[in-house]
């Protein structure tokens, strides 16, 4: 632990660990108001809007929030250069969020009909996301600045403080307005980071003084986009793909069980959140640092050796222990979920295993390689998922992601075996 917290880099790290609990607990605490207020139907329906939001994430901001906090930490010194990186990420952004509020705003009906298969009820939600739309990237993109600064103790607050004001709006939303306010809820948690970052940003940039038509740099915009890439065929595959699989439970088996394929996945986003988080603040940057293959292995060996076997034991618990963990984190309408933990885990099991792996990728800037892998995975996933789930329902989509991981880290132990022996 000492090690993380001196890390130099760990000041590039979104959020810590004790803002990931936060996330942790206040998520759970909105699924298990969804679960009990508008049952499994209720949180498949805010899954494939949450999936949408991710892809959202990654197109109106154009996945550049790790280029804004990289530039706005490294020209801390030189706030010319702080300022051209800022101002011209920020009009991007600016330009992708009109075009993309439109797009929202007119054609919603044809989103509700893709993203809700066929119900074409909740087009008032694309509508209100696009109008919504400039405060939600201001959020992600005012978060990223913070971080940039290392103004970390402020990070923790506004993140600890939007989830329980979140949390708790979501709760009443759903509580009088059922689907309706879950979905309200989702955008109000989404857009309330901008209100409470609005304040510290203007202060740490001089008040916003970047926001000048000097400061536009055209020679910053190609490497600027450079992070976009990987963080957008990511969002936009994974959300697509999972959208697509639980509609085919939906047609397969009935909104129920895409509830019960909804909840298991949600779960399994909270605990490896602990994982994930791990890998950003600790392995990350000493892959970064490594000089050479005998270099890599070693930090191959040090996660496979410590932090995989504790995961290990930590998915053992989970599959003990979930009867209690769905009743508790859900509702007792959920309990034909236990039959998806088996293959559920065995997917995370693999997914952690090939989680270090990946982080190459990034580490030495391999971004085709990247792409190549991901639109492979991807692929496999909705093509075992199609075969699996016409077969099985539900159950077949976690076990269209135990074969997907399985797949997916023997292709890595392959492709990077000269640093792995």
């Amino acid at each position: 632990m000492k090690k993380i917290f001196k890390n130099p880099l760990l000041r590039l790290s979104s959020l810590n660990t004790a803002s990931v609990l936060t996330r942790i607990f206040g998520g759970l605490i909105a699924s298990k108001v969804i679960a009990v207020f508008i049952g499994p139907s209720g949180l498949a329906l805010t899954g494939s809007f949450r999936n949408f939001l991710t892809s959202l994430d990654a197109f109106s901001t154009l996945g550049l929030q790790n280029g804004v906090i990289k530039y706005t930490a490294q020209y801390e010194e030189d706030r010319q250069k702080q300022y051209e990186s800022l101002c011209t990420a920020f009009t991007l952004i600016a330009i992708a969020v009109l075009i993309i509020a439109a797009l929202l705003v007119v054609p919603a009906q044809m989103w509700s009909y893709s993203i809700f298969n066929g119900n074409t009820t909740y087009a008032w939600v694309f509508r209100l996301t696009g109008f919504l739309l400039p405060f939600y990237a201001a959020s992600l993109l005012f978060m990223a600045v913070l971080n940039g600064y290392s103004c970390f103790k402020q990070v923790i607050k506004i993140t600890i403080v939007t989830n329980a004001v979140g949390v708790v709006v979501t709760a009443l939303m759903v509580w009088q307005l059922g689907v309706v306010g879950a979905f309200m809820g989702l955008l109000f948690t989404a857009c309330t980071t901008c209100f409470f970052c609005a304040a510290p940003v203007y202060k740490s940039t001089g008040g916003f003084a970047f926001l000048k038509r000097s400061y536009f740099n055209p020679g910053l915009i190609a490497p600027l986009l450079n992070y976009s890439l990987m963080a957008v065929v990511t969002a936009v595959l994974g959300s697509v793909i999972y959208i697509a699989l639980r509609n085919m439970i939906i047609l397969r088996s009935g909104a129920a069980h895409a509830g019960y394929w909804e909840g298991i996945n949600r779960l399994s986003t909270f605990y490896l959140m602990f994982i994930t988080t791990f890998l950003n603040v600790y392995f990350l940057p000493k892959l970064s640092q490594a000089k050479d293959n005998a270099g890599i292995k070693s930090i191959f060996v040090e996660y496979y050796k410590y932090v995989l076997p504790l995961f290990a034991f930590g998915l053992v618990l989970v599959y003990v222990l979930r009867g209690f963990i769905i009743r508790f984190t859900l509702a007792k309408s959920f309990m034909p979920m236990e039959n998806l933990f088996v293959w559920q885990l065995a997917g995370d099991f693999f997914k952690a295993c090939s989680l270090i792996l990946g982080q190459l990728f990034f580490a030495q800037k391999m971004t085709r390689a990247f792409i190549v892998t991901e639109i492979v995975s991807f692929a496999i996933l909705y093509i075992s998922g199609s075969i699996f789930i016409s077969a099985y329902g539900a159950e077949g989509g976690v076990m269209a992601h135990a074969f997907t991981y399985f797949v997916y880290f023997i292709t890595l132990a392959v492709y990077f075996r000269k640093k792995l022996l």
